[in-house]
């Protein structure tokens, strides 16, 4: 955040430093969710997606986004 004044910063810093932030432990974070969609596919699917998510910098879940995505597409385009 550089478009912060120096008293702005302080205020944050101390306002951080007094408030404890809420988490929420109830709800899974990023990488339980995308462990949890790769732990109900099989091996090679797995190994495919994360070699092509480490690829394209992505994600394991948008590289399956795209995929259905994709699919959406040739199937919406056979159907027309």
């Amino acid at each position: 955040m550089t478009d912060m004044a120096d008293e702005e910063y302080d205020e944050l810093d101390e306002r951080w430093t007094k408030t404890t932030p809420r988490v929420n432990f109830n709800r899974p974070g990023v990488f339980a969710q995308q462990r949890a969609l790769l732990d109900v596919l099989d091996k090679v699917t797995v190994g495919y997606i994360l070699a092509r998510a480490e690829a394209s910098g992505q994600t394991p879940a948008q590289v399956i986004e795209e995929i259905v995505h994709q699919e959406i597409e040739v199937s919406v385009s056979r159907s027309s």
